[in-house]
């Protein structure tokens, strides 16, 4: 998902002094008593590397970092929340020229770019508000890049939670077979994983049992506890 800076918001004044001697590279430190400009908490003495110094609203610069990996380990949780749901990159941010001063180094790029990758990954689903904090919950424990553990691991989740039988409902298009979207059919049981499909359910429809990629069916009862089931691993599996 492409991701926007966070900027101030068009309620701040335009500074009188449109002048700056930072430049690209530079340690910069956040000046006591500033808010984050879009949730309002306290990033004063906060630091970072600046990576751009743009014009947004002539003659107003606006200071463009990253965050050092001392700031990313301190920022809250539900920014980094609100930050993902809202398209907003996290990892930096937009100041004017008043509202930071030179500082010195506290760590390297490496630093940075190691802890980016550790919260990016506890973050991973944040986009999807509470969908993707049901997701995260799920596979907390295990290695997304190993698809076979992430379907095994769902597949647990689900024998555990889902209500048997159930009535469900073909979402996606088929190419091949008897059963299109949009068919009534009742799921049976969990059958296992497969590495291309994911998890497999046994179902019947039309007198027939079938073996079924679950990632292709919701339950029919939209308010129930195996819809909510079935639609967050039908998420999680279009978009892994």
């Amino acid at each position: 998902m492409s991701k926007r800076n966070r900027h101030h918001k068009k309620t701040q004044p335009i500074s009188q002094s449109p002048t700056t001697d930072l430049k690209v590279g530079d340690c910069i430190r956040v000046k006591p008593g500033i808010k984050d400009p879009n949730y309002g908490f306290d990033i004063g003495d906060w630091q970072g590397r600046v990576t751009a110094i743009e014009t947004y609203q002539p003659p107003q610069l606006t200071i463009m970092f990253q965050w050092d990996s001392l700031s990313l380990k301190r920022m809250p949780a539900f920014a980094i929340r609100r930050s993902e749901e809202d398209g907003l990159d996290w990892t930096s941010m937009g100041l004017y020229p008043e509202e930071v001063e030179k500082a010195e180094p506290r760590d390297t790029q490496a630093d940075v770019d190691e802890i980016v990758e550790e919260l990016s990954a506890e973050h991973n689903w944040d986009y999807l508000g509470k969908q993707g904090r049901r997701i995260h919950k799920v596979l907390q424990e295990i290695d997304e890049d190993d698809e076979l553990e992430a379907f095994e691991t769902w597949q647990e989740h689900l024998e555990a939670h889902l209500k048997l039988p159930f009535e469900a409902v073909v979402s996606e298009f088929q190419e091949r077979g008897p059963l299109r979207a949009g068919d009534l059919v009742k799921v049976i049981d969990i059958e296992g994983v497969e590495d291309i499909y994911g998890v497999l359910v046994n179902i019947k429809a039309r007198g027939n049992v079938y073996v079924f990629p679950l990632c292709d069916l919701k339950a029919a009862n939209e308010k129930s506890a195996n819809f909510t089931l079935t639609d967050d691993y039908a998420v999680w599996f279009a978009n892994r």
